[in-house]
Parts: C-alpha cells; sequence; structure tokens
C-alpha cells in the first residue's frame, strides 16, 4: 500500500538517509540552548548589518524570560507576537517558550478587526509588537483580554548611522506616542527582569502546545493552529536530516515571515536548533533578498514561487555570484514547471550549482513535510516524504485508499502533525482522523497523485478545483501551460459561475514587460490554449492586468479575484432587475 512505501524511497534515492531520526523531547527554547552552548561563539543571525552570537542570543531571551514572568505571564498564557523579523521578534518567541506560555504569531499588518479577532480567539494576555502598529492594538485594546503592551522598536537594533538614517525616513512616519500612554517600552520591559531571580523557567514537554499560528484549512474560515515543541524540533531535525550538506554556521536568508510556518519552521527555528546562521529580513522586496544574497554570500534560500520570480526581473542580479548556494528551496505555492526551468537555468547562469527543489505541506504540520531530493527530481513532482511521515492518497474524504497514479486527496501523518485547531473541536475532527493503523491523518484537502517510488504530485486543492460542464479543471495545470507562453509573465485562472456550465473558465494575465494588452494579444494568446487545452477547459475570458493581487506571505490571491467576479455579477443582476 502506498502508505508504506511513502517512506522507504529514501532508503534507495538517499543513499545512507536514515528512515527514523530520534527528535529531541524538550522544548523548542532547550533545543535552542543545547545549540548555543556547543556553539555559544557562533553568529545566530545578523539584523541591518549587525551580528547576534549564539552566547548573547541566549542571553538576551533570558532577560525577556524574566520580564515576561514578572508582568505576570504565567504556564499556558497566550502571548501574541505580532512583528517583523527582526531580533526582538526572536528573542520574545523563545522567552515565551521558557516561561511555559504558548506564542501566538500574527501578521503585524493585520486590519484592526483582525487583530481583535487573534488576540481573542487565543484568549491573549500579553501582546508584543513594534511602536508603528500600536494604534491598532490600541483601538481594540477595550474589546479584549490584553492586559500589557509591550512596544519594541526597529531603531534600538541599529548601529550608526542606520539609526540616524532610520529616524530621518522610516522613523518620521510613526505616528508620536502619548507620554501616558498604557504601554511598556522594550528598554523599561527588560529592566523590569532584574526584579526575577528565580523560578522563571518552566520545564515544558515534547507535546507541550507552544504556538499559534492561523490558517483558513480546508473549509477556508481562519483557525487557529496549535503546534507543539515535538513538531518544531522534529521539523528541524527533519530539514537538516534531508539536507546532508548542511553545517553549523551556514547562513540562510530568513525572509519568509515569522507569523508563517515557513518562515518560523524552516528559515528560524530548524537553523537556529542547529546551528545555522539566520540573515533576517525584517521588510522583504525583491531588491533588498538580491542584495542580502550575494553579501553574506548565502547558503540556502527558501521562498514562494513568486519571489523566484520576481527575482528572475532584477537587473541588479545579472552579474551576481551564487556560487555559495547549497539549497534553494520553493513552498508556500504551487511550483510551475515553466517557472522551475527558468530559475533553474537562472541559477546555472550565476554559477550555483543547486536546483530549486520543491516542497509540500501544510501549517497544521507547521510546513514542510515533504522535500525533492538533492539529487533527483521528477517533473511536476513536489518530492518524497520526510523521514517518520508519511503520505497516502485516499478518495477525497475517506479513508479508501487508491492505486499508484490515481487521483485523491492528500493526507499526511508524523511527527510535525498538529496538536488541534484551538476552540474547534469539529473542524478538528474532521481534518484529524485516526485509520486502522494506528496513525493520525491529516486531512489537507490538496488533491495528488503518487507514483509506484513514493513520488508526490500536487494537483491543486479540492476547493479549488472547477467544475464545468461535469468536468473537472485543475486551476494550477492551466496556470502552467499559460505561464510556459512566450507573451505571459504570470497568470491566474479561476472559476466564474455560469448558468449553463455551472462554472466557466477564466484567467487573468500578467504580460511580460513590452507586450501592450490589445486584442491582438489576445487572440495569440487564445490561439496558443487551442494547442495546448482540452476544449471543455479552455478559458472563456482573458483580462488582462498589471499586477496580480498577493495574500500576506506572497502567493496569488485567486480568492480576491473569485470574490471580484462574484461582486460584478450580484451588481449586473440587480442592474436587470
Amino acid at each position: 500500500m502506498s502508505e508504506i512505501t511513502a517512506k522507504t524511497p529514501w532508503i534507495s534515492h538517499l543513499g545512507d538517509m536514515p528512515s527514523h531520526i530520534d527528535y529531541y523531547q524538550g522544548s523548542m527554547y532547550g533545543k535552542v540552548r543545547d545549540t548555543a552552548n556547543a556553539y555559544p561563539n557562533n553568529i545566530a543571525f545578523d539584523f541591518m548589518g549587525k551580528s547576534t552570537t549564539y552566547k548573547q542570543l541566549l542571553e538576551d531571551i533570558d532577560r525577556c524570560a524574566k520580564s515576561l514572568r514578572t508582568i505576570g505571564v504565567r504556564e499556558d498564557d497566550c502571548v501574541t507576537i505580532a512583528m517583523p523579523n527582526c531580533p526582538q521578534a526572536i528573542q520574545a518567541f523563545y522567552a515565551v517558550n521558557r516561561v511555559g506560555a504558548i506564542a501566538n504569531m500574527i501578521h503585524p499588518l493585520s486590519s484592526e478587526k483582525e487583530i481583535e479577532f487573534y488576540l481573542n480567539e487565543s484568549n491573549s494576555v500579553t501582546v508584543i509588537t513594534l511602536d508603528q502598529f500600536y494604534g491598532k492594538f490600541e483601538a481594540i485594546r477595550q474589546n479584549t483580554r490584553v492586559v500589557n503592551i509591550v512596544l519594541a522598536s526597529i531603531k534600538d537594533e541599529l548601529q550608526q548611522p542606520l539609526k540616524t538614517g532610520y529616524m530621518l525616513t522610516e522613523g518620521r512616519k510613526i505616528e508620536k506616542i502619548p507620554e501616558d500612554a498604557p504601554i511598556i517600552r522594550w528598554k523599561d520591559f527588560l529592566k523590569l527582569g532584574n526584579a526575577c531571580f528565580w523560578n522563571y523557567q518552566v520545564e515544558r514537554k515534547a507535546d507541550s502546545p507552544a504556538v499559534i499560528l492561523y490558517s483558513g484549512g480546508t473549509t477556508g474560515t481562519t483557525k487557529g493552529i496549535l503546534l507543539t515543541n515535538l513538531n518544531f524540533n522534529a521539523l528541524a531535525a527533519q530539514i537538516v536530516g534531508v539536507n546532508k550538506m548542511f553545517r553549523p554556521g551556514d547562513r540562510m536568508l530568513a525572509a519568509m515571515p515569522l507569523f508563517h510556518g515557513f518562515g518560523l519552521g524552516v528559515c528560524i527555528h530548524s537553523m537556529l536548533g542547529n546551528g545555522g546562521r539566520c540573515i533576517l529580513v525584517p521588510r522583504f522586496t525583491a531588491q533588498s533578498y538580491a542584495k542580502l544574497i550575494t553579501k553574506y554570500k548565502c547558503n540556502f534560500i527558501a521562498g514562494v514561487p513568486t519571489l523566484y520570480e520576481a527575482l528572475l526581473r532584477l537587473d541588479s542580479m545579472d552579474k551576481a555570484d551564487l556560487s555559495s548556494l547549497k539549497g534553494v528551496f520553493s513552498g508556500g505555492d504551487s511550483l510551475s514547471v515553466e517557472l522551475k526551468k527558468k530559475f533553474d537555468k537562472f541559477l546555472y547562469d550565476h554559477n550555483a550549482v543547486v536546483q530549486v527543489r520543491e516542497g509540500y505541506g501544510t501549517t497544521e504540520t507547521v510546513t514542510a513535510c515533504c522535500l525533492t531530493p538533492p539529487h533527483m527530481s521528477k517533473e511536476g513532482s513536489i518530492g518524497l516524504p520526510f523521514p517518520d511521515t508519511y503520505i497516502k492518497i485516499v478518495k477525497p474524504g475517506t479513508d479508501e485508499e487508491l492505486p499508484y497514479g490515481e487521483e485523491g486527496e492528500i493526507l499526511l501523518a508524523g511527527p510535525t502533525v498538529m496538536k488541534e485547531y484551538r476552540n474547534h473541536p469539529e473542524e478538528t475532527a474532521k481534518t484529524l482522523r485516526q485509520h486502522a493503523d494506528g496513525l493520525t491523518w491529516v486531512y489537507t484537502g490538496d488533491l495528488g497523485t503518487m507514483d509506484d517510488e513514493g513520488f508526490v504530485f500536487f494537483k491543486g486543492r479540492i476547493k479549488r478545483m472547477i467544475i464545468s460542464s461535469g468536468y473537472n479543471i485543475y486551476p494550477a495545470q492551466l496556470e502552467n501551460i499559460l505561464d510556459a507562453n512566450e507573451l505571459i509573465h504570470m497568470s491566474c485562472v479561476i472559476g466564474v459561475p455560469d448558468p449553463y456550465r455551472m462554472q466557466r473558465v477564466k484567467a487573468f494575465v500578467m504580460l511580460k514587460p513590452g507586450v501592450p494588452a490589445t486584442e491582438e494579444t489576445r487572440n495569440s494568446i487564445m490561439e496558443y490554449c487551442r494547442k495546448h487545452i482540452a476544449k471543455y477547459a479552455m478559458p472563456k475570458e482573458i483580462e488582462f492586468r498589471e499586477v496580480l493581487p498577493k495574500t500576506l506571505v506572497g502567493k496569488v490571491a485567486y480568492r480576491e479575484l473569485e470574490e471580484e467576479e462574484l461582486n460584478k455579477l450580484k451588481e449586473n443582476e440587480g442592474d436587470n432587475k
């Protein structure tokens, strides 16, 4: 059965790759502490030109932990961290873990109502954020259980002359906070820890709750995903286990955000738990990303496909030397075959000896649980499962396993599987199900196949599938075809309500620079589609866009386009009445 061979291919394809790993059984803080004791003088992270050693990081975490204890944070309390990738965020994250609390990770650019939802969903008592976001938190504070708001500032982590430059530019945009505002400034917060001499560390077990991340899950409704210490520590061990080229001191460009499993799990904890060096990127732009790759001679980079697509267009990368790269990982969204080919060529042309390796996972398993091996790939595949991780393909919503090559729902089992959806027992029961094999499986809501060597192929989300005249159409497949066209830079395909077909296919297209958005161009693309797409799956409409909407983590926001079309339909219906 496929759940067995999903695991054993690691033995044949990866040589000495173990099928089992012994995982650290303590807390995330404990894992980083042990690493810091082993490599005290190694650099843990760099931020805006300033380096912090593991020894210093441990001291900073301890100070922060004492301060959290002093202001009343206790075991199993939730502390919301709403920060970009900066030193205070790293310190706070591990300090929360050290005092036995739960880190509720949210995007600092969330709207006021979203923030209110996150705070109440988690029952957070403390918030740690930046001064520039204070207004949003204060506006909804009275509707939550929050007692303390701790405000840090980017300028406090900058050296001269960067600090002066920041205050003259970004710093000037920050709205002045009243002197009597009910907050604790970061520097004052750390001083509070001087009053705490003992009993600030809580020993947590592997299965103790540690982190809340947010996801729409299979239903599209935002839910808090409760993850354990083991979930993160297992991921850290697996990441290094399937990347034998990793060495302590290797540099990871940490641009993926902390509030996302990809950024927190792969770019931060997997590095700090194994002696790696994180290059923190507080605000992502393709230009800053490109500059830091070459400045720090990064060994590993990880990102979503839109990041790699953006790098291809940068003139500043023309003469970049990427020979230092040991691993380039793509996740968070489907990597089209065409984009992979383009970026692999880009890497080759810039002296890299590696290619893009696509991975797959869900926030319900922290992030990646499947990755393309370093020396063997199959076109369109998202790779092989991590050690101790099982994948099988079933008839959607059931436990009926399907034969190799047959399409169905992707199920996951292993040490990174979440504890639960917080406060949503019914949703948890639908998503986490124990089978006769004794394993607890995550029903991902994703469609895929598996071949007889255990390689997995992602086909798209079940919810995103377009059904037109009884035919199943997968947008990701059409996007792959469109993106391969010489006129098209990027595309997004959605289903639009249709009275005859149920849904019809509509394509939103970003043209390459210099290509005119004319009827002639549209006809050329349609002619191309007729050659490559089955008649029942043909786009009935193509709309040109200068840009496509993106989610907070850089994916194309297809739901936003779907909502636009539904609103247009409602307006037209209203006009016809």
